[in-house]
């Protein structure tokens, strides 16, 4: 995941739909994708999430209702959400918008696996 290259495709529309957890993002290519706040959640590009190499991620549960308070411009190449767990410190670089749009299919596939070999919940733990 470099930088901005003159072949990244810009996003030309952000809207968050929060009836049905879904930001939509048109980009200038002609390409659009809906990202599920759960899956733009559990795949934040933060250190907390990524961790700081291969292996060192950290499976995110619980996320199924997740929602996104606010999403903020970082200059010409990126956003920052900010989601009500709190979560904000994800950068979401365009290159990396369109790879999760992209790749959409994989990557959820490959998150639902993970979560089944952790016997973990997408659904967030009640409170007794």
């Amino acid at each position: 995941m470099g930088g901005l290259s003159a072949e990244t495709p810009i996003p030309t529309e952000i809207k968050l739909h929060q009836q049905s957890r879904l930001m939509e993002v048109a980009f200038n290519n002609g390409d659009r994708y809906e990202f599920s706040y759960e899956y733009l959640r559990v795949y934040s590009p933060s250190a907390e999430v990524r961790g700081h190499g291969p292996g060192q991620e950290t499976l995110q549960v619980g996320k199924k209702n997740i929602d996104i308070k606010n999403v903020e411009p970082v200059g010409h190449y990126a956003v920052c959400l900010t989601f009500s767990d709190g979560h904000d410190s994800g950068i979401y670089s365009w290159d990396y918008l369109y790879d999760l749009g992209r790749y959409q299919e994989a990557y959820w596939k490959a998150y639902l696996l993970r979560m089944e070999q952790a016997g973990a919940s997408r659904e967030p733990k009640t409170m007794v």
